[in-house]
């Protein structure tokens, strides 16, 4: 699959989840575990099965965005533990985005769209491991004037809407 049409796919889902409460009923909510959610995603080429969770903080503070951190699998495309975030702006190709952990750091070397993906199916394995053992995770990323923002995740609830998700896909 053209990292073009994954990156039209998750824009679609983001794009349901926040602007457009009268298609939302095209996505299946399985639960809410914590600070994280699952959710199906029903398309005529199959079903992608998420999960998500939104920043419980965000640096700076009077900068409000509409924030996400996902995890995806489309069973359609052969694609399982896809790490995906989207800060809520375009990010600045200049700059690298990061999410750390304690003293665990993993780039992100995909940014399209306003999402950035890690390319490595072997790194998102390394991340999955990271968010089901830590409390939290922060991504950092440039705005296009160059700005830095820093969005903190709790991962409380995670492995569960991880689980939910992969076996609602498999």
């Amino acid at each position: 699959m053209s990292i073009i049409k994954k990156n039209l796919i998750i824009f679609s889902i983001f794009t349901l989840l926040t602007l457009a409460p009268s298609k939302a009923e095209e996505i299946k909510k399985i639960g809410k575990f914590k600070d994280w959610q699952t959710m199906v995603l029903l398309q005529e080429t199959g079903k992608v099965c998420f999960a998500q969770s939104s920043p419980v903080l965000q640096s700076p503070k009077s900068n409000k965005r509409d924030a996400r951190l996902f995890i995806t699998f489309r069973p359609g495309d052969k694609i399982t533990d896809e790490v995906s975030t989207s800060p809520g702006y375009e990010f600045n190709k200049n700059n690298s985005v990061t999410a750390t952990s304690g003293k665990n750091k993993i780039k992100f070397d995909i940014m399209q769209q306003g999402f950035a993906w890690i390319a490595d199916n072997k790194v998102e394995k390394k991340m999955i491991k990271l968010l089901k053992k830590g409390s939290r995770i922060m991504i950092s990323g440039y705005n296009q004037k160059g700005s830095q923002t820093i969005d903190h995740y709790s991962l409380l609830g995670f492995t569960k809407a991880y689980k939910a998700a992969k076996t609602a896909c498999s």
